[in-house]
């Protein structure tokens, strides 16, 4: 059974630590609504992805039990 051959210091722990920090979510506006989204994702609110509508939106929230605006 493998055992640790060194103590790690507490400097190597808190240099090995600095890659672990979160980074904010970054958000982008859908082109046909204007909606935040994050980016290379359909968006949730008009289905719209790269130029064509890939969800039914309506579809899905008659199945979740939303309320879609009608436009």
């Amino acid at each position: 059974m493998g055992l640790p051959g060194h103590r790690r210091t507490s400097s190597h722990k808190r240099r090995r630590a600095a890659h672990f920090a979160l980074t904010e979510a970054t958000f982008n506006a859908c082109p046909k609504c204007k909606k935040p989204l994050r980016p290379h994702r359909a968006c949730a609110f008009c289905g719209y992805y790269k130029g064509k509508t890939v969800l039914n939106v309506e579809k899905r929230a008659s199945r979740t039990g939303r309320k879609v605006k009608a436009k």
